[in-house]
């Protein structure tokens, strides 16, 4: 595989695969990171890309494990929590409310396990089809179907309790 070829596959995929790094790791700079070494590994293993029936599914299979794997080490515990993703409206109140709500929602998903966390993000952020995500996840559809239920129900109840708290 030639360097022009490599980019034609890879590059297309390069802000999706940060979305996903930046998710799992919360630092845009880790998420840089990751990005690149992922990118590393491709471009050692190059020839083998072409074995793959996707790419893309192989390439977002290695960030996430690569994240997984930062998550784990000993460096983990230098990553900054930072989220600066969120688009505001011109009314200051309904920005900081909106923040809030996003910050939060984000908060929960942080406390699902790692697969219901990387499916809802799969699925509701990056909004690939469930035959996609069963894929990448090695899972079948039904598994993916009812751990993304099952994520979005936690969630769900979660702002739901944390909303009513003190209203009777």
């Amino acid at each position: 595989m030639k360097q022009q070829e490599f980019l034609e596959t890879v590059l297309p995929i390069k802000d999706k695969l940060f979305r996903i790094a930046k998710r799992l790791l919360v630092s845009r700079d880790e998420a840089d990171d990751a990005v690149q070494e992922v990118f590393l590994k491709l471009w050692k293993g190059k020839e083998k890309i072409k074995q793959y029936r996707s790419a893309e599914a192989f390439a977002i299979t290695m960030t996430k494990n690569y994240c997984l794997d930062r998550l784990k080490s000993k460096q983990a515990s230098n990553l900054k929590i930072v989220h600066s993703n969120y688009e505001a409206s011109n009314n200051l109140e309904k920005q900081l409310e909106a923040a809030d709500g996003v910050a939060r929602v984000f908060e929960i998903m942080d406390t699902l396990p790692e697969q219901q966390k990387l499916i809802l993000h799969l699925r509701d952020v990056e909004q690939l089809d469930f035959s996609e995500i069963a894929k990448m996840l090695d899972l079948n559809e039904t598994a993916v179907r009812v751990t993304l239920s099952r994520a979005r129900k936690k969630v769900r109840d979660q702002l739901i309790k944390q909303n009513n708290y003190g209203i009777k």
